[in-house]
């Protein structure tokens, strides 16, 4: 994700260090899929930008996978909704919270833990690391 502050002309900010990850518990929708289907679902990943600048630009880039720390396996962005995705930019409220969510192809049956990493050819792309999986394959992820 890159942020773009307007106030002093273009910065990009990098999340570093990585975000707070926390998997969703007791989704009552969720709750009826059965875990051995999931490689055949997608991965959610609901991410919350806590903006403390004024005139926040945020997008996400095409090339943001989910990548299995043991085999390397890549998952593919399918969908985002509430950001705009590269070259396109969105607005973020000055001191608010922007709520999006990623939606991502499957990750393999045998992922236990994995990165959500945004390959930009920029600065300003995000890494959150050793994401441990949950049955669900639904999680939170706080930007800050």
């Amino acid at each position: 994700m890159n942020i773009e502050c307007m106030t002093s002309g273009p910065k990009i900010i990098t999340q570093d260090p990585p975000a707070k990850v926390k998997p969703v518990v007791g989704d009552s929708v969720l709750a009826a899929i059965e875990p051995s289907i999931l490689e055949d679902s997608f991965v959610y990943v609901h991410c919350s930008f806590d903006n403390s600048w004024k005139d926040a630009l945020i997008r996400i880039w095409k090339t943001t996978f989910l990548v299995d720390r043991g085999s390397g396996a890549k998952s593919q962005l399918i969908h985002a909704e509430n950001i705009s995705i590269a070259p396109l930019w969105t607005i973020i409220k000055d001191n608010s919270t922007h709520n999006f969510i990623l939606i991502f192809s499957a990750l393999p049956k045998s992922c236990t833990v994995f990165d959500l990493i945004e390959e930009i050819p920029q600065p300003g792309g995000f890494l959150v690391k050793d994401i441990q999986r949950n049955p669900r394959d639904v999680y939170h992820v706080t930007l800050a």
